[in-house]
């Protein structure tokens, strides 16, 4: 059996696993006739939601690491994170003014989803806007960490505001750590169609992206367009970073930590390294949302809290041995 599919079986069955237990491990009682079907329905949505945010975030470390033809980017990196946290954070401290608008056009749970994604693309246009076509990767890596620095300042004004009410501030940490556990049916319905069309389209995108690995002067010598290809891959990587922070909040990690992981077994072309980091990507949120359940605390833990205590070890593994084996200077 070769390595590929030994690592495509792996993977499916990590999902499955971690699935599986999504459904019979948390708060209520399977056992009671007249509980199950709804505990069954809200996990069911729970891990929907799940997938979707895991799979978003390891395809956009997919992209953004073959952008910066660097393994140890993040998401994060292009600011479009912190653009959406800034969204969600501004959309809680305004939200009893927001109900009293009156948004009959849209239902109140997906208010603080559209808020980030609203605050992601604001991120982006600014991005784009200010790198230019020609601008160099350089110019775009320092833009991004600009606006990052400067939409994490501006979240942070807005948390110590929101720290005047408890429950406002409660729900602003709460948002700001990640969660899944309140997601339903529209905020799947909400991030499918960014999560699925993004994904599929990068893949149509993979030799280009093979190609600008071994640089951007041999690729453009190859017939690639670089500057058309940075600037897609910018928007492709920030729309699947919104989506999904808009549905699971802030979590970090799982972005940089599952591709950098999978590319010794699948090999650095995208054609398999972008799926193979989807499906990763949602086993590996999945088990982490069913370990917030399973500790031993009196209250859940935060999502975001687990993938950094899980994941920031794993990385550190992972670089470790990378290091010694010359795959990274």
């Amino acid at each position: 059996m070769s390595r590929l599919k030994a690592t495509w079986i792996v993977l499916v069955l990590a999902l499955g696993a971690a699935a599986a237990l999504s459904f019979v491990v948390g708060e209520g009682n399977l056992s009671d006739d007249a509980l199950r079907s709804t505990l069954l329905r809200l996990r069911a949505w729970r891990l929907a939601n799940t997938v979707l945010a895991g799979a978003a975030l390891a395809g956009a470390g997919v992209l953004v690491q073959g952008l910066f033809r660097n393994p140890l980017a993040s998401p994060s990196i292009l600011g479009t994170s912190a653009g959406a946290t800034l969204g969600g954070v501004l959309v809680l401290v305004l939200w009893n003014a927001l109900l009293a608008a009156r948004l009959d056009w849209m239902p109140a749970e997906l208010i603080l989803p559209v808020g980030c994604l609203l605050g992601a693309w604001l991120s982006l246009t600014i991005l784009l806007a200010v790198t230019g076509r020609g601008a160099s990767i350089v110019t775009v890596l320092l833009t991004g960490f600009i606006l990052s620095s400067l939409f994490l300042s501006l979240g942070s004004l807005l948390m110590s505001l929101a720290q005047n009410t408890w429950e406002m501030g409660r729900a602003v940490v709460a948002f700001t750590l990640g969660g899944v556990d309140a997601k339903g049916p529209r905020h799947a319905a909400l991030a499918l169609p960014l999560v699925a069309v993004t994904s599929v389209v990068a893949m149509g995108w993979s030799r280009h992206l093979d190609l600008l690995l071994s640089g951007e002067e041999e690729a453009q010598s190859l017939g690639v367009d670089v500057n058309a290809a940075r600037r897609w891959v910018i928007v492709w990587a920030s729309t699947l970073t919104a989506a999904a922070v808009a549905i699971g909040g802030n979590v970090a990690f799982v972005g940089l930590v599952v591709p950098h992981a999978l590319r010794p077994f699948t090999g650095p072309e995208h054609r398999v390294l972008i799926p193979a980091s989807l499906v990763g990507g949602a086993a590996f949120l999945t088990a982490a949302d069913v370990l917030t359940r399973v500790l031993p605390t009196e209250g859940t833990i935060p999502l975001g809290v687990v993938t950094g205590l899980v994941g920031a070890p794993l990385f550190l593994i992972l670089l470790a041995r990378a290091s010694r084996e010359g795959r990274i200077a």
